[in-house]
């Protein structure tokens, strides 16, 4: 077990049954010319520190044997997989609008097989890494997410991403609700919108379903087992 420094209390975690659950790190949301150009939002000038984190994170975790996986988000090109007429889903998720009302910037949004469904170049994932494809906000939702963390007996999830205040969180959330042990990277996340939804998310998380840590301290607990893998 290591002692993770986190708020509202450390925690401890077993690196063996802990896995990166990277959020939506495409780029439509962490890259200019992507939906990022197109007033979503997320701030171009938030995202370059995030990806940093990310950077020094996840070949961190290889190294330390704690499994990396991704969620990708995105629609069938026909949108066939959006939900139909009645579902919330076709009205409320803004990259289902952008898509039918700007189908001349269909390469900077979440369709599958275009530039803004990939995950960007400085984060692709690797040939031991996972990737989960989504449709909803939450990587839970009609995925096989949950029998894939079951399957390699994970209980502590450690969240980086986009957006702290959507995809993250609704992740997030139901891990919790599902017994896993949610634990947030407050400078390894961005949000969307202003400054307090990010803290509202926070606030909950620290307060009654989870932890909130910095990359720093993730860090200082892979490091040495990253050293003993070798």
């Amino acid at each position: 077990m290591a002692t993770l420094k986190a708020r509202p209390q450390d925690v401890e975690i077993d690196l063996r049954r802990t896995a990166f659950i990277v959020v939506d790190m495409q780029n439509a949301y962490a890259t200019k010319g992507g939906m990022l150009d197109l007033g979503t939002g997320i701030d171009e000038s938030r995202t370059r520190p995030v990806i940093e984190a990310n950077k020094r994170l996840l070949p961190a975790a290889r190294r330390a044997g704690v499994k990396v996986i991704y969620l990708q988000f995105g629609y069938k090109p026909d949108l066939s997989d959006a939900g139909g007429p009645q579902s919330p889903n076709i009205r409320k998720q803004m990259a289902i609008r952008m898509i039918k009302e700007r189908p001349a910037d269909r390469n900077k949004l979440i369709v599958e097989g275009t530039w803004g469904w990939q995950i960007i170049d400085e984060l692709k994932p690797e040939a031991v890494d996972l990737v989960v494809k989504k449709t909803r906000y939450s990587g839970f939702a009609g995925t096989n997410l949950e029998s894939l963390l079951n399957g390699l007996d994970i209980r502590h999830l450690i969240f980086t991403g986009v957006a702290t205040n959507v995809c993250v969180e609704s992740t997030a959330r139901e891990a919790y609700f599902r017994e896993f042990w949610p634990i947030l990277v407050e400078d390894a996340m961005d949000h969307t919108g202003p400054d307090f939804v990010r803290q509202a998310t926070l606030y909950n998380f620290e307060s009654k379903m989870g932890w909130i840590t910095r990359s720093d301290d993730v860090l200082s607990v892979l490091a040495p087992a990253g050293k003993s893998t070798r």
